[in-house]
């Protein structure tokens, strides 16, 4: 019988034996009987069905249930899986897919470079932040060089020199100390789930839930992140729904909740539906008199309001820009 295993039978009956008198019984033997006593009126307790039938086996401990991230976006045939789910979930949802190409979630960097990206065009213009990022590549000697110990070397003077604040010199740093001492790595933030890697993201200077959400859409290709903070999404869900107001934050779970597994999919096309809405340059007016018309100075100044609308609701480009 094995180690703790206790028999569903019937004690066998045991020889009777001539019983002591009264006056002759040990206080040792009175207190066995009863003890034995005590143990037959006790239930039996059902054998463990988990316990092992080996008694030199130790008994199984209980396996503890891991949350682990889904198939990404860029694996073969999970972006058509993803539009087929988001079809039949979402009849409002369908007509914006029948409009737009299907997505494409691939990242050409490691995680590692694709957070000091983030880091480097914050807070700046789309043109204005790819001539800092240009020149950080330079200065380290190209995208094969973007390391830890290689962020770590640079100091904020030169950082400063090729026009990154001093600011984000020390989220920069920070990033790349959080690396060097191993409380991140490349390796460990692929195969954190969603909700622990948005805890160790945040600990990083300069990295909000925002930029943790682009992050985990657009670098690692997760397939079931909602950006529900990001205006863009909202307005998109807003429209898609004929809502009244903009839904808040707090109201976009459940809004969303018919795209799950597939609400990274979900968001792309909320973006795209804003895009599709966005104002469009007005058409060259051609002078008939004297009267008024915009200049070519003006003229530039509209396309460059146009760029910064759909820039403003185009993550692809502006993943770095707006953490």
């Amino acid at each position: 019988m094995g180690t703790g295993e206790q028999s569903l039978s019937e004690p066998k009956p045991q020889p009777l034996s001539p019983s002591p008198p009264s006056s002759a019984a040990s206080p040792a033997s009175t207190s066995r009987n009863s003890a034995a006593a005590a143990s037959r009126s006790r239930p039996k307790k059902a054998a463990d069905p988990a316990a092992s039938s080996d008694p030199h086996q130790p008994p199984k401990k209980p396996r503890l249930a891991l949350l682990v991230p889904g198939r990404p976006l860029s694996a073969a045939g999970e972006v058509a899986a993803a539009i087929q789910h988001l079809r039949a979930a979402d009849p409002a949802l369908a007509a914006v897919i029948d409009a737009h190409e299907p997505p494409v979630f691939q990242c050409p960097h490691r995680p590692f470079h694709s957070l000091v990206r983030s880091i480097l065009y914050q807070q700046l213009a789309f043109k204005a932040a790819a001539s800092v990022y240009s020149r950080f590549l330079a200065l380290l000697g190209g995208e094969a060089s973007v390391g830890p110990d290689a962020v770590l070397a640079l100091t904020p003077h030169q950082l400063r020199q090729i026009g990154v604040s001093p600011r984000k010199a020390s989220y920069l740093h920070d990033l790349a100390r959080k690396y060097a001492s191993g409380i991140l790595s490349d390796a460990a933030i692929v195969s954190m789930d969603d909700r622990s890697l948005a805890a160790m993201l945040t600990m990083v200077k300069g990295i909000g839930a925002w930029s943790v959400h682009m992050f985990m859409i657009f670098s690692l290709a997760r397939p079931d992140v909602l950006p529900s903070a990001d205006l863009g999404v909202r307005k998109g869900v807003q429209m898609l729904y004929g809502l009244d107001d903009v839904p808040r934050p707090s109201q976009m779970d459940k809004l969303c909740d018919r795209w799950r597994p597939y609400r990274s999919v979900g968001a792309w096309y909320m973006w795209r539906l804003i895009e599709s809405k966005a104002p469009q340059p007005p058409p060259a007016i051609i002078p008939v008199g004297p009267l008024a018309v915009p200049s070519p100075d003006d003229g530039q100044i509209m396309q460059q309001q146009q760029q910064t609308v759909i820039q403003m609701v185009d993550p692809l480009q502006m993943l770095p820009g707006m953490g």
